[in-house]
């Protein structure tokens, strides 16, 4: 399992806004800006984060996105699996995978499954909360 560049943006979108949150709009320039994300590639992500009611946005003067809830109240394994599909780390435990033959004699699967539910309590463990309050200045940006 690998995040995608729109796995990871769309974490860096909310970590921003979570930041610049003050209850008024935040427009999508100033966090592109920040984030050094094309706004282009900002508009693909933006859609999914709103239809899922994860942020809000107003069109206009004094228009931008902010949260729809508290920093705390977001937990990164919900954004990963909205952006990302899901985090399975083999197609057989994808949610909509067919039952595979193997799965009654597969040496691996266990592992599989034991894989995945560690990479989903881990990540659902972390909120934005947590990432805002990350002191991040010896580490690599994601």
């Amino acid at each position: 399992m690998m995040i995608s560049t729109r796995g990871r943006y769309a974490l860096r979108v909310m970590i921003d806004l979570a930041e610049q949150q003050s209850g008024s709009y935040i427009p999508m320039k100033d966090v592109a800006a920040r984030q050094e994300i094309s706004l282009k590639y900002l508009e693909k992500i933006l859609p999914v984060l709103t239809k899922a009611r994860m942020i809000e946005g107003v069109h206009g003067k004094g228009g931008g996105y902010r949260l729809m809830r508290s920093p705390e109240d977001y937990r990164v394994g919900e954004i990963l699996r909205l952006t990302e599909g899901d985090l399975a780390p083999v197609s057989c435990l994808a949610p909509d995978a067919a039952v595979c033959g193997r799965a009654g004699f597969c040496k691996t699967l266990p592992m599989w499954q034991r894989f995945y539910e560690i990479t989903n309590d881990y990540f659902d463990s972390i909120t934005l909360a947590d990432l805002c309050q990350t002191d991040l200045s010896d580490q690599y940006v994601i």
